[in-house]
């Protein structure tokens, strides 16, 4: 690197070239030497433009892991992170301690080797050595059961042979065997988990006494790339006095938009666009439009533009405006006469492909020679009106015209390579009927409607980066007031697929439902799978909002949904597969007494009240909470032949008294005593349904993931070859407890907050609003196929993560 000290002006205008924010540039450059080592790595970068956000943030680890220092053969490090070969900030710290060690006799092989290049650890390679060490520690475990899971966890980051492996995979692979291992939690492991929180969450007041207080969550909306966007108002302009008539209609309030296309189903990935924009603007007591892009009408229908308003209004927002860029189809006309009228638009006449040609591509997108203009490009302004209007007025088929912007082919930037405007579309649109035989696209018209409606932050995914030139060019050309575009990573969840074409194929060729199937990751379908749109926000939230993409396990968003319910659902007694037990020695006047149930028992569950169950002759419990042949020594804590167990809430325990069979051998009815007045102490309780109170269960369908892999789209045979046969199982014999279950039902929807959330969304009564939780099953939610037939659940999540066999 040189000792040449480089200035702080050129400092930031390199960093901003490379892709650091201009407000990031200025903090770094404040640590001269870690301002100047950058710089020096940069500057071995053979390309101009932007660099990779991930890149980019390995390259400064290397900078400030230098502190100034020189070290021989650093273009090792630069050159591996550049090729994608060093991925990760370990990589990074150890690639360094290889170069320092070995000074000028670096190599390249043995670099690679000390920094893991290539190294790639399977999942079946983690779960190996887990499997090992949790066979290593057996006594323990088995000993202090899911109290061992922080211990596992940080123990398995210091295996070797694992250390090049994705931390990611660690902590869903040690939930999945702690269960094949130790089975679902019971009452053992739920009253460590409350001590433990009650000892963390409380504070000694003088008395001695102990209360609860929430802790203050924070907010994505004050942090991050959020919290550094400009102030209302001091959005850069070319031509400054164009803020001024902004300013007076804003008052210098926040205005945002969210721009939806309206030709499909929202996505999970929308609900983080959905709550950066619309939050952001209530976050500063501003304004958010909902606007809709309906620029083709090719693709738009009715079905899509309720569905979006429907799931904007369940996740809590109210627009300020509802408002459609046809309704400046006519300004939006009226400005690209202008742009033509400013020589920097023009009518073509060339085919897609020879556009792709003058453009320097080659068939397969990939750039393969000089651009060059078409030799419609240098047309007079009188013959390009005269033949846009005639596009106008339909003298032009589909594809045989188009309104090109003239902007700047020697520009290193595809969105500046003549862009179209408008084309020719000869469709009626739901809006303005027959009027217009032109439409514009979205390049021309995003960010003129931003302009007309005031819009000071333009909030976009990152796949709009580079359109921030183009949004840009085209409001200083036609000097209107810029709105200030910037870009956020989108939100991602693995194990799915979110492309409107593929959930099509999905739904069509009838792999699942319909575009609201439980298991997609539509708007729809999370809201009738029963998930809060509370849990979607505070999940966000959590995530917060970067300048890189989230790629997100599901575990992770199911644990969030999971969190929130577990506040916001009362408890019910409910049996997937039920065995009839009958009481041999019930007395209806000794044993037929109320007992008060609560909903939610333990903190909060004041909220939720309680309702009475009596214990009848006959009862239900679960087929798996019997065994036969179980010695006394196995780790088994339910009910045998020889083990009372207790009832749920109920005084006392049941022993067997004799067990029935059909003529295939399979139980029919267990015969038992209920131990009045025994002060037997079970090893655990167990869900029960009473005859006098069950109501029978049409279907209850539990869900697992779609797919097989974490990445479906990368399946060579396609992504169809990755669904998971077993994604979906219906239970037809299930029954629940029924005046606690229609007192629930009544009363839905519950819109019980959250302590200290944000996020506490009170929702509108529908099926999906109907949830409980099934101790020790999960929790569920009525399904919209519900009906006087019979009743029909959805599992939203199990009761823990990974929870396959549940």
């Amino acid at each position: 690197m040189s000792d040449k000290v480089v200035s702080e002006a050129e400092l930031v205008s390199a960093f901003e070239r490379f892709g650091i924010t201009d407000k990031k540039s200025k903090e770094i450059v404040k640590n001269k030497k870690v301002s100047q080592t950058l710089f020096g790595l940069l500057s071995r970068v053979s390309s101009d433009g932007p660099l990779d956000e991930k890149k980019l943030a390995l390259l400064q680890q290397v900078a400030v892991e230098l502190k100034g220092a020189e070290v021989a053969r650093v273009d090792l490090l630069v050159d591996g992170i550049l090729a994608d070969e060093i991925k990760t900030n370990l990589q990074v710290s150890e690639g360094l301690k290889y170069l320092t060690s070995a000074g000028e006799d670096a190599e390249l092989a043995s670099f690679q080797a000390a920094s893991g290049v290539g190294i790639e650890i399977s999942e079946s390679q983690v779960e190996s050595e887990i499997k090992k060490y949790l066979t290593d520690i057996e006594s323990e475990l088995t000993s202090k059961r899911y109290v061992m899971v922080p211990k596992v966890l940080g123990e398995i980051r210091k295996v070797p042979s694992l250390k090049w492996a994705s931390p990611s995979l660690f902590k869903p692979i040690i939930d999945k065997l702690f269960l094949e291992i130790l089975g679902p939690k019971d009452e053992r492991d739920v009253v460590k988990k409350e001590k433990k929180k009650s000892s963390a969450n409380t504070e000694k007041k003088g008395t001695g006494a102990a209360t609860t207080t929430p802790a203050s969550e924070r907010s994505m909306f004050s942090e991050g790339f959020l919290g550094d966007l400009h102030k209302a108002g001091d959005q850069p302009q070319m031509y400054p006095e164009l803020i001024k008539p902004h300013l007076e209609f804003t008052k210098g309030d926040v205005f945002t938009r969210f721009p939806p296309e309206p030709n499909g189903f929202l996505h999970i990935g929308h609900s983080k666009a959905i709550m950066v924009n619309f939050g952001y603007a209530a976050y500063h007591k501003g304004k958010c439009y909902l606007r809709f892009d309906d620029t083709n009408p090719e693709a738009e229908e009715e079905v899509y533009f309720n569905s979006i308003k429907e799931m904007v209004s369940w996740l809590g927002y109210k627009p300020w405006k509802i408002t459609y860029s046809s309704d400046y189809f006519q300004e939006l006309y009226d400005l690209a006469e202008k742009l033509i009228e400013v020589e920097r638009a023009y009518v073509c006449h060339c085919k897609p492909e020879e556009v792709k040609v003058q453009r320097g591509l080659k068939e397969d997108g990939t750039l393969g020679g000089e651009r060059f203009g078409c030799k419609h490009r240098e047309q007079t302004v009188e013959e390009n009106l005269k033949k846009f209007r005639a596009m106008r007025d339909g003298e032009y088929d589909i594809g045989e015209a188009t309104l090109r912007m003239k902007m700047d082919l020697t520009s290193s930037n595809p969105q500046m390579w003549d862009l179209v405007a408008y084309r020719v579309l000869n469709t009626p649109h739901h809006r303005t009927g027959d009027k217009w035989k032109i439409y514009p696209t979205y390049d021309f018209t995003h960010c003129l409607v931003d302009s007309f409606e005031n819009i000071s932050h333009s909030l976009c995914t990152l796949e709009f980066r580079l359109s921030r030139e183009s949004y840009e060019w085209l409001c200083d050309v036609l000097h209107v007031y810029r709105p200030a575009q910037r870009e956020y990573g989108r939100l991602n969840i693995t194990g799915t697929v979110l492309s409107k074409r593929k959930i099509a194929k999905l739904v069509n060729e009838h792999y699942v439902r319909g575009w609201d199937d439980p298991r997609l990751f539509t708007l729809e379908a999370i809201k009738r799978r029963g998930v809060p749109p509370g849990a979607i926000l505070s999940f966000i939230n959590t995530l917060g909002v970067t300048t890189t993409d989230s790629n997100i396990q599901v575990v992770r968003f199911e644990s969030a949904i999971r969190n929130y319910l577990d506040h916001t659902t009362p408890r019910l007694l409910m049996v997937l597969d039920p065995i009839k037990v009958v009481i041999d020695n019930y007395d209806p006047a000794l044993h037929g007494e109320d007992i008060d149930v609560p909903y939610k028992p333990g903190k909060g569950g004041e909220n939720f009240g309680s309702r009475k169950v009596k214990l009848s002759s006959t009862i239900y419990i679960e087929r798996n909470d019997f065994r036969e042949g179980v010695a006394d020594s196995e780790e088994y804590f339910r009910l045998t032949p020889s083990q009372p167990v207790g009832l749920i809430r109920v005084p006392y325990t049941i022993s067997v008294n004799k067990v029935v069979k059909n003529a295939e051998g399979q139980i029919e009815t267990i015969h038992v005593k209920y131990n009045h007045g025994e002060q037997i102490k079970p090893k655990t309780f167990i869900q029960w349904v009473g005859d006098n109170n069950k109501l029978p269960i049409k279907e209850i369908r539990v869900y697992k993931q779609l797919f097989k892999s974490e990445n479906p789209n990368q399946n060579p045979e396609g992504f169809l070859s990755d669904i998971n046969p077993d994604s979906e199982h219906v239970l037809t014999s299930g029954i629940v407890e029924k005046a606690g279950f229609n007192e629930i039902e009544a009363k839905s929807p519950l819109n019980v907050e959250v302590p200290g959330s944000q996020f506490n969304i009170a929702e509108q009564k529908g099926n999906n609003t109907v949830r409980f939780q099934a101790l020790r099953v999960g929790y569920f939610c009525v399904d919209k196929d519900s009906s006087s037939e019979g009743l029909i659940l959805n599992r939203i999540v199990t009761l823990k993560e990974d929870s396959s066999k549940n």
